[in-house]
């Protein structure tokens, strides 16, 4: 049965697709304009093999392309440029190219990591019509020093189709035999006149790079405009776009007659599916992007203040506005700015950090009048802004009522509570960032046994492990100890420049290395530890190493205080 010609089902919908298809390369360029004439690529590890993911104009014409492995890219161009691939930045970048195509309509969503798709619907008109629209953009990205791939059609696979493959645009990659200008010369001519017979030009595979020509599509009039596409502007797997290659399936158009079973027995229903998308048979809906959470609340002054009691005043105002905003979406905050505006010009900020996320106004006043002393107010502040740059959810409270609130009342605060307060009193004076809490570790070594964890980013260790031996209070790197060279604890010795005579001994302790790490610290071999109470008072940690790929000896490497 062959694929029936159904009407295209788009209720008059205009779709528009953008690629970049040199995003991270035209980003290193902007923020390294120096490298505009060198030949530039980004390479990130794909497996273990690293890849070119993104390259210049130049890089291009030097004979390079996108997912080329680098060993083979330098060999072709020595002088090549590359700078690691980033994804964080790559995100940013595209959620700014979201918000800048916000302008043409409120329906854009991403896709993938270098393209935009926008329904244009109703749109495009505001702008002179499609092809101004298009200009414009073209215009847009030019003074941006991005280069760019549209299409615009009546549904999401028929742009992203034009966008990618209309007009010189990039053709199926097809295995070495496949194409029709490597077959015998009678093979090829057969399959130009078969071709001839039906109607339709015979295919002229070329190689080449995505070029930044669009198309656009006229309503209604999608098999028009993907007849001549190469097979893979359907967005099917490249094994496919092989497959359909051999049997002389190279364009879309050569599709239209074909039985619809048939293909979806060989090649799979992903085909029928995406043939159906880009002509409107089966729905596409575009997911816009949501806008990302902001709280932030201003207070515009009659007349400028200056003294802490107004300032304060004036940050009651903010917190009430602002926690009634974080409520409502049930955030809490962990970070806050407080950016006061001078009269004369210029602002003073102020910058706090919690242990946990919260929106009660009365802690947070607090940490902000811990702050208020150096800050210098000039003919007064006319503007307060408060903004919650960091948030996270915050889990509802269960809500009491009669004997139960009494009760609440008079029960003490969760230690946890108070303790996560502490920590951010004490870090709007010295630093969240200074103020950190041990872990307990997975390894022997006595090094290693803890990891320092930030206190505010981090919850108390539930246990440490009970069978722990004694540690020193104080834990320093080994520092040789001179003494007698043999393993039992040193009658007399000398440290740091004292002389010391040893009291008490207690162990040994024997911690061998960790054998399958290098460590060079641990190169001495076995140790076994004492601990030493000397006559001179100091309790100290030492330890005789045995030997190993270095000589051995005594060391120190605590004091118990």
């Amino acid at each position: 049965m062959a694929m029936p010609l159904h009407a295209s089902r788009t209720s008059n919908r205009r779709i528009l697709s953008l690629w970049f298809p040199r995003l991270a390369a035209e980003d290193v360029l902007r923020a390294e304009p120096g490298l505009g004439d060198a030949p530039l690529a980004v390479v990130g590890e794909i497996g273990n093999l690293r890849q070119i993911t993104s390259l210049t104009h130049v890089a291009s014409a030097r004979g390079l392309s996108r997912g080329q492995a680098l060993a083979e890219a330098l060999v072709l161009c020595p002088d090549l440029v590359t700078r690691p691939d980033d994804p964080d930045r790559a995100i940013r970048v595209l959620a700014a190219l979201r918000r800048w195509a916000g302008r043409f309509s409120p329906w854009v969503a991403e896709e993938g990591a270098d393209a935009l798709l926008i329904d244009l619907t109703g749109c495009a008109h505001l702008f002179g019509g499609e092809a101004a629209l298009y200009d414009q953009i073209h215009h847009d990205c030019a003074d941006l020093g991005l280069s760019v791939c549209a299409g615009i059609a009546d549904t999401p696979g028929a742009a992203w189709a034009l966008s990618r493959y209309a007009s010189g645009g990039a053709t199926a990659a097809l295995r070495s035999g496949d194409a029709i200008d490597q077959e015998a010369r009678a093979t090829r001519s057969r399959a130009q006149r078969r071709h001839w017979v039906k109607g339709g030009a015979a295919p002229q595979v070329q190689a080449g790079t995505q070029t930044s020509v669009a198309r656009i599509s006229p309503p209604g009039s999608l098999r028009q405009s993907l007849g001549a596409l190469p097979i893979a502007a359907l967005r099917i797997s490249p094994t496919t776009v092989n497959g359909l290659a051999r049997l002389g399936l190279r364009h879309v158009g050569d599709l239209w007659g074909m039985p619809r079973a048939g293909l979806a027995r060989r090649f799979g229903q992903d085909l029928v599916r995406r043939l159906d998308q880009a002509l409107g048979v089966e729905p596409e809906p575009i997911s816009p992007a949501g806008a990302p959470l902001h709280f932030a609340a201003r207070l515009s002054l009659p007349e400028p203040i200056g003294l802490e009691a107004d300032i304060l005043a004036g940050l009651d105002r903010l917190l009430a506005v602002l926690c009634d905003k974080l409520r409502a979406r049930g955030r809490g905050a962990r970070r806050l700015r407080l950016e006061m505006v001078r009269a004369e010009g210029g602002a003073e900020r102020i910058e706090i950090g919690l242990a946990r996320p919260t929106d009660r106004p009365d802690s947070l006043r607090a940490l902000f009048a811990l702050k208020l002393d150096g800050v210098a107010a000039g003919f007064g502040f006319d503007v307060l802004r408060l903004v919650a740059p960091v948030t996270e959810p915050l889990h509802s409270a269960e809500h009491k009522g009669g004997w139960a609130v009494a009760a609440e009342a008079q029960a003490a605060r969760p230690a946890g509570h108070a303790l996560d307060d502490l920590i951010a009193r004490i870090g709007a004076r010295v630093g969240l960032e200074r103020i950190t809490r041990e872990h307990p570790g997975d390894s022997h070594i006595p090094e290693k046994t803890s990891v320092t964890q930030a206190a505010a980013y981090s919850q108390p260790a539930a246990d440490w492990p009970a069978t722990r031996r004694p540690r020193p209070l104080t834990l320093f790197r080994p520092e040789p100890v001179t003494a007698a060279d043999r393993p039992e604890p040193p009658f007399h010795f000398r440290w740091r420049g004292r002389s010391f005579e040893t009291r008490v001994a207690h162990g040994p302790e024997r911690i061998a290395p960790e054998w399958w790490l290098d460590d060079p610290q641990w190169r001495s071999g076995v140790r076994d530890y004492w601990r030493v109470t000397t006559a001179q008072g100091p309790r100290l940690w030492l330890f005789y190493a045995h030997g190993g790929a270095i000589s051995g000896g005594w060391f120190a490497q605590g004091d118990f205080g």
